[in-house]
């Protein structure tokens, strides 16, 4: 087959592909990470790339519908802005006893006339029978264990994972842990000796090249196999944990465990596992249960016998994420009851207390996070991140204060809310606006003047909202049906994920993404997923939590019931201006 040149300018990148493949796939294979919210369909125009082709005018194209059929000079549009991810959480008090331990044990001296191998020496060393491992007895034995040897031995209960001599310079005992979101990954290093958290840090997954939400990244990976998917997080992960481990001065080396959270997508595309049985009914996973796994199989550069604990899944679409914010909360130690809402690409929601919980999922879809959204974009450096009424118009803030360049998904709430306050749409969400873009009727929330791109708002990027707001509210008025009580009887409503941190409570509740009844009693949480990431490595006892969470909490398929629609179709319409009030 003929295969041609792709060279990418501003990235200086050259590289060589097969006649036929998309300037799309060229970017992905060229390591350039670019941002297809649709998966490549050709439907949000979020890809477009100026096209250079000799004795042709340069001209901007869709990268996912076309094709290479010669050598092309490509420019990729827009500046690189670095994505605002949290990695902040919510703080709770920690006793800090951590499962893994280094002990300092002296081997007694070798004695003829005795039959004890080496590794029974070490047994009496520490007073207490371990199971052999190849791995450490191959350690052991090319280590200089003479009478009187003093060993540092880094063991997890009677597994032990390292073997080496106490006189040996700067060594430590490292944990990571990591929440593998659908946009991000947000990681943390910590010393697992002290409790302190050395470095934090986060970036794009990768995956995001391959659509925005998880069932678009499904499908590719059932339609090309999950190992492209796979392996491009693993190598952002691995990435990410090099660059913490170098922002610290320590080495990877020391990293004992790795602790993982994640949607249940995210879950299985990591592990390589195919989404198969979640993607068709009864949309279940291939495996609920948390997971110990060998880290150097996982990916990861680490010590030898580092382990990879990825946290247990509720249901199919109900993922780790949701256990490591249940963990972090506290949420099923409480005797009060509370609400736990995390929104993302996918609506993830739990009611209850200790005695009893229940959770559900809803397809939110990726407009809160920008996507689908006419200006939309994720929340870096020129999206207008919050609007509000000033002197009867409008305010917009830009992150970072340049010009507006798009919106993200909390600019987006404040600015429906405003435009409900105007009265520019009325409650079914028809709106009268102030413009045209393409013959379309939108609302200017940022007109395209003094060197400004413009940022509108269009009936199908409200339509859009509808949709999503509409099944996180019918979910969290299920939920409460389903568990006996009113939304007044609700305690506490953490909100978890970044969204849920820079959302605007009182916009969230006049456009009915949250009921008016949980407006006083909203908590941000941050990324409380990764918060109960770092728990399991940080506290004794938490991996074992987490299993029983995940198997004493209940689980409420919301379109398997049968006042699921009715309840979605009422909830598509905002509120009237009595009702957000309240």
């Amino acid at each position: 087959m003929s295969a041609y040149t792709v060279f990418f300018r501003k990235e200086n990148v050259k590289i060589l592909v097969e006649k036929g493949t998309t300037l799309l796939d060229a970017e992905i294979q060229a390591g350039i990470q670019p941002d297809a919210p649709c998966g490549g369909q050709g439907k949000c125009g979020k890809c477009l790339v100026r096209l250079e082709v000799p004795g042709e005018t340069a001209r901007l194209v869709k990268a996912c519908c076309t094709p290479v059929e010669q050598d092309l000079c490509v420019e990729t549009l827009g500046e690189n802005r670095k994505l605002r991810i949290l990695t902040e959480g919510f703080q709770t008090e920690v006793v800090f006893s951590p499962s893994i331990r280094k002990e300092l044990v002296t081997l007694p001296p070798r004695k003829h006339q005795k039959k004890l191998s080496e590794w029974e020496r070490l047994q009496l060393a520490l007073a207490e029978p371990v199971p052999p491992r190849q791995q450490m007895v191959r350690r052991l034995s090319e280590l200089k264990t003479g009478g009187g040897c003093e060993l540092a031995v880094v063991r997890r209960r009677d597994r032990i994972l390292d073997l080496y001599l106490s006189s040996e310079p700067g060594r430590r005992l490292l944990g990571a842990a990591f929440d593998i979101g659908t946009t991000t990954i947000a990681a943390y290093l910590l010393d697992l000796e002290t409790g302190e958290e050395l470095a934090s840090g986060s970036a794009v997954n990768p995956q995001v090249s391959f659509g925005a939400d998880v069932i678009q990244r499904s499908n590719h990976a059932l339609t090309n196999g999950e190992e492209e998917l796979t392996q491009c997080v693993r190598r952002e992960a691995d990435s990410l944990l090099g660059q913490l481990c170098e922002r610290a001065g320590v080495s990877r080396f020391d990293v004992y465990q790795i602790s993982m959270v994640g949607n249940s997508c995210m879950h299985h595309l990591f592990l390589g596992f195919s989404p198969d049985s979640m993607v068709h009914a009864p949309y279940q996973p291939a495996v609920r249960e948390g997971l110990i796994l060998p880290a150097g199989e996982c990916g990861f550069t680490a010590a030898l016998s580092a382990e990879l604990f990825f946290l247990p899944l509720i249901a199919g679409f109900v993922g780790a994420d949701t256990i490591g914010g249940l963990l972090a909360t506290g949420l099923g130690q409480e005797t009060s009851l509370s609400l736990l809402i995390d929104i993302g690409t996918n609506g993830e929601l739990v009611i209850g207390n200790k005695e009893r919980r229940i959770a559900c999922s809803t397809a939110a879809g990726p407009a809160l996070e920008g996507a689908k959204i006419s200006c939309g974009m994720r929340g870096t450096q020129g999206a207008v991140e919050h609007v509000d009424l000033e002197d009867g118009g409008l305010r917009c803030q830009v992150i970072g204060g340049g010009p507006a360049q798009g919106i993200c998904g909390s600019g987006l709430i404040d600015g429906i809310a405003a435009l409900l306050k105007l009265g520019a749409m009325d409650e079914s969400g028809k709106l009268c606006g102030d413009g045209k873009v393409d013959g379309s009727e939108v609302y200017w929330l940022i007109r395209p003047e003094q060197g400004q791109k413009g940022v509108f708002l269009s009936q199908k990027d409200i339509r859009e909202v509808q949709l999503a707001k509409g099944a996180i509210a019918a979910g969290i008025h299920l939920l409460a049906e389903a568990m006996g009580v009113s939304l007044n009887q609700i305690d506490r409503v953490y909100l978890a994920g970044a969204f849920g941190t820079y959302l605007n409570p009182e916009s969230a509740c006049a456009i009915g993404l949250i009921p008016r009844e949980c407006k006083e009693k909203l908590i941000p949480v941050g990324n409380a997923a990764g918060e109960g990431a770092k728990r399991v490595l940080l506290q004794a006892g938490a991996w074992e939590d987490a299993a029983k969470l995940a198997d004493k909490t209940e689980f409420l398929e919301l379109a398997s019931l049968p006042q699921f629609q009715d309840a979605f179709v009422d909830e598509l319409e905002f509120p009237d201006e009595e009702g957000a009030g309240k």
